[in-house]
Order: structure tokens, then C-alpha cells, then sequence
């Protein structure tokens, strides 16, 4: 039987993997590697991905960076999250602020010396994104609709350091990226009105708190439109494979989400839009290789 002692370290130890939320990052991380097969270097070779330690590097630079920001995100966030997640937060505060802090600190310093040794550009770039982490924690994110906007867009910034690396500047590859920074969007839109009540006491001024829950709606309806406007002009202008069908789903649960919307009143409601929003950016990460099947379908048909 485990000593009480040991007990008690492992749940700091899961209560510090639910703060960095490493559910997330696995997810993010896997993107990053299947966006630079399929979208970013399409012509490079399995082998040659598996063997370029810089991209293994960057990578890895973004994922400890941001579960450095989801920590201090926390720190911020604790008397906030204690009304809306009581149990979750109960569950992170085995872990104390003090122990977090110096987490993030160390993570920061991992993160900004891997990204030191691809190249001088790559540590400016991820100190600029661990400080954008910070100012949106501290300041921005209590701003309506900028702090939606900052929140969205340092979600997609990892992938623009494997963009940099590879510099393939082919325009399917920002339509792809505005579908993915809209759909983040309106999910921080309904973070918002799922955390109305903690927002509410902690006096941060979100678009419910500052204009009203229609308003809000409103908002996030003219985002969903946007996107699955976006959504149709990726797949009448550009070739998508069998991704394609991923973006014909996207966009009959977008409208479905729409509809639920306007019915929506609870918190529960909402966190079931939320888990929508979530289900459409997931499983389109893993249709990435939907984009070229065929060609992996060849290499296995030659390789038996």
C-alpha cells in the first residue's frame, strides 16, 4: 500500500498536470507535428520529420511555454475559477501558489533555452510569446472582446513558430489558420457566458458582464457566420481531400451550435457549446491526414 506521504505527492502531481492542463497540450503538439507533415512541408518524408531535431525542438519549446502560461493563467484566475469550477479548483489548489510560480518561472527558463538552441530568432520569438502569455494573464484578458481576441490569438501562435521555421507562405495555409483562430474565438466568446457568475463578483469585464447575454450571442453568431463563410471559400477554392467532409460536418454543427445558442440559458448549456466548439477543433486535428490519404495509402500499399 502507498505510504501517505507518497499518496499526498500524487495528487500535487495530478493536481499540477490539471493546472497545465496536459490533456491540451498533448493535443496541440500533435497538431504541430501533423500540420507540418500535411500542410506546412507536404513533400517532406515521414523519416524526415522524425529526424529534424529543430522541429522536435520548437515543438517542445511550445508545449512547455504554454503549460507555463496555463499555470500563471491559473494563479490569475483562482478566486475566478473557485465560483465557476469549484471542484477543479479545489483539486489545483494541492498545489500551492507559491510551488506554481516557481513552476512557471523554471518552465519559462526551459522554454526560452530549447528555443535557444534552433536559433536566436527562435528564443526572441518564444520570450515575446512567454511575455504575451503574461500581459494577456495580467491585464488584457479583463478587456471585452480584446481579451477574447489576444486569448485566441496566442492560442494559434505556436503553430506559426513551425509556419516560421518552414516558411511556406501558400495562402491555403493562413485559410486554414483564420478557420482555427475563429473557432477558438467563438469558444472563448462562450467561456464567457459559461463563466458570467464568476466574472460577475471578480469584476472582470467581459461582453455578458459590460453589454448582456444577447448582445453576446449576437457576437458570437456573426463569428460563426465568418466562419463557415471562411469554411465554404477553403473548399471552393482549394483542394482538401477527404478533409473536406471534416469541413462539411464543421459546418452543420456550427449552425446546430447557432440554434442551441438562442435556447441556451444555464451554465450547463453552455458548457455543452463549449464541448461542441472543442469536438470541431480536436477532431480537426486529427483530419489533417485527410488532406493527402492517398499518398499515405500508396506508401503503405508499396511498403506490403
Amino acid at each position: 500500500m502507498l505510504s501517505r506521504k507518497r499518496k499526498l505527492f500524487y495528487y500535487k502531481l495530478f493536481s499540477l498536470f490539471s493546472v497545465v492542463r496536459g490533456y491540451n497540450i498533448l493535443i496541440i503538439v500533435i497538431a504541430q507535428y501533423l500540420a507540418a507533415k500535411f500542410i506546412l512541408a507536404p513533400t517532406e518524408g515521414f523519416m524526415e520529420i522524425l529526424l529534424d531535431g529543430h522541429l522536435h525542438a520548437l515543438i517542445l519549446a511550445s508545449a512547455v511555454a504554454i503549460a507555463a502560461g496555463y499555470i500563471i493563467n491559473n494563479f490569475y484566475d483562482a478566486e475566478k475559477d473557485l465560483i465557476n469550477r469549484p471542484k477543479k479548483s479545489m483539486l489545483d489548489r494541492l498545489v500551492s501558489q507559491r510551488t506554481k510560480l516557481a513552476t512557471y518561472f523554471i518552465l519559462n527558463f526551459i522554454s526560452a533555452g530549447i528555443a535557444s538552441l534552433v536559433s536566436f530568432n527562435a528564443f526572441l520569438f518564444f520570450s515575446a510569446y512567454i511575455f504575451g502569455i503574461w500581459f494577456y494573464s495580467h491585464k488584457m484578458k479583463k478587456i471585452p472582446f480584446l481579451g477574447n481576441l489576444t486569448s485566441a490569438t496566442l492560442a494559434i501562435t505556436p503553430f506559426f513558430a513551425v509556419f516560421i521555421y518552414y516558411g511556406n507562405l501558400n495562402s491555403v495555409i493562413f485559410v486554414h489558420a483564420t478557420f482555427l483562430f475563429l473557432l477558438i474565438l467563438i469558444r472563448e466568446f462562450i467561456k464567457d457566458l459559461e463563466n458570467i457568475k464568476g466574472d460577475l463578483v471578480q469584476n472582470y469585464q467581459t461582453i455578458p458582464v459590460m453589454y448582456g447575454e444577447q448582445k453576446s450571442k449576437a457576437l458570437i453568431t456573426s463569428a460563426a457566420t465568418i466562419a463557415v463563410l471562411v469554411t465554404i471559400f477553403l473548399l471552393s477554392h482549394y483542394d482538401t481531400g477527404y478533409m473536406r467532409y471534416y469541413f462539411y460536418g464543421s459546418i452543420a454543427l456550427l449552425l446546430i451550435s447557432v440554434l442551441i445558442l438562442y435556447r441556451s440559458k444555464t451554465k450547463s448549456q453552455y458548457v455543452l457549446l463549449h464541448n461542441i466548439l472543442k469536438f470541431i477543433i480536436v477532431s480537426g486535428v486529427f483530419s489533417i491526414p485527410l488532406l493527402n490519404i492517398e499518398a499515405i495509402l500508396d506508401k503503405i500499399t508499396r511498403v506490403l
